[in-house]
């Protein structure tokens, strides 16, 4: 049987794989609203408002429940992340709160103007560089460099993050992110104008994902070594690239087929792989190169209590989750958008 902080630790991997398919779309979604253009920009921003307004709130709830497993059950690991990438997270929390208090403002603001306008681009542009500050953390935490800054190491707060390495994975999962919104909106609406602007869109988002893995792939070599090891030499790497690989070519295949269900089906597969790729090319750390999921875990009695308290939680959270998309992302749900 696996050990405690071995199933809590794939508790935040299932939660994070739940927050990036999910709420990751969402962020593109902003990106798309951002770069609306053509004679249907106004039909596209308003198709992406439709897509994501009644759920968009409830998906941040896996991004909680993996801070929550992390400070609660590796408190050691939380203390190191919380502390050395202070600034990244407060940032990362600033683009949250304010893409969601936008979307709210120009979602309900009934009053046309100037106010509406500078709402819908607070929330656009926070769309645009939180997922970019996610990806940033990610790539810190795996590059073997963060420490706890000390008493007078002020510029500690930005040396463990601010390089070249996290950036590009702060890219990559932007247009990782940008892909997944592209492919969703497709299945959101029966206006084929509409569909075919966001099946161009995935299409070009799936080849700029390819050169920005390399990109991530060769900045790894100084910066995270460790990493780039393991996903090149591991027993498991060529499966697992051949599988993303196979996901990615069947994404374009359906596009250009215009088979949009299946294209959904094998974005979210690449995504999954990718983002369970770097998973098991870290593990045990959760902070190298230092803190694994073993010299970090609480006691057993707090870990044991967490596991309970999930399990309960899950009878809740669950179907409470599925009803939710049943009510608002059901295929009656579907309606047409103005183009002009």
């Amino acid at each position: 049987m696996p050990s405690l902080e071995l199933l809590l630790g794939g508790v935040m991997l299932v939660s994070l794989t739940f927050y990036v398919l999910l709420a990751g779309a969402d962020y593109g979604g902003g990106v798309w609203d951002l770069f609306a253009s053509g004679p249907r920009a106004k039909g596209q921003r308003e198709l992406v408002a439709k897509a994501i307004a009644p759920i968009w709130e409830a998906n941040h709830v896996w991004l909680i429940l993996v801070v929550v497993v992390l400070f609660t059950a590796f408190p050691q690991a939380y203390a190191l992340i919380s502390t050395s990438l202070h600034v990244a997270l407060l940032m990362l929390l600033l683009g949250i709160v304010l893409r969601g208090s936008a979307f709210i403002f120009r979602t309900n603001d009934t009053t046309p103007g100037e106010a509406k306008w500078q709402s819908g681009r607070v929330f656009a542009v926070a769309s645009l560089g939180t997922p970019i500050l996610l990806g940033v953390v990610v790539g810190a935490i795996s590059s073997g460099s963060i420490h706890a800054p000390g008493e007078h190491e002020p510029l500690a707060y930005f040396l463990t993050w601010a390089t070249p390495f996290p950036f590009a994975v702060g890219l990559f999962a932007l247009v990782l992110f940008a892909l997944l919104a592209a492919v969703y909106l497709t299945l959101e609406t029966d206006d084929p104008a509409l569909q075919d602007d966001f099946r161009r869109r995935a299409i070009a988002c799936e080849i700029i994902s390819a050169l920005v893995a390399l990109a991530v792939f060769l900045l790894s070599r100084e910066a995270a070594p460790a990493i780039r090891e393991h996903l090149a030499n591991s027993w498991w790497a060529w499966p697992l690239q051949i599988a993303t690989a196979f996901a990615a070519l069947g994404t374009l295949a359906a596009l250009l087929a215009r088979r949009f269900t299946w294209a959904r089906f094998f974005a979210a597969g690449q995504v999954t792989l990718i983002l369970w790729g770097w998973a098991l090319a870290q593990y045990p750390y959760l902070v190298r190169p230092d803190v694994t999921i073993h010299n970090s875990a609480a006691p057993p009695a707090t870990m044991r209590a967490l596991l309970w308290a999930l399990a309960a939680g899950v009878l809740l959270l669950l179907p409470s989750y599925w009803y939710l998309f049943h009510v608002f992302k059901g295929s009656t749900q579907k309606a047409p958008v103005r183009h002009g």
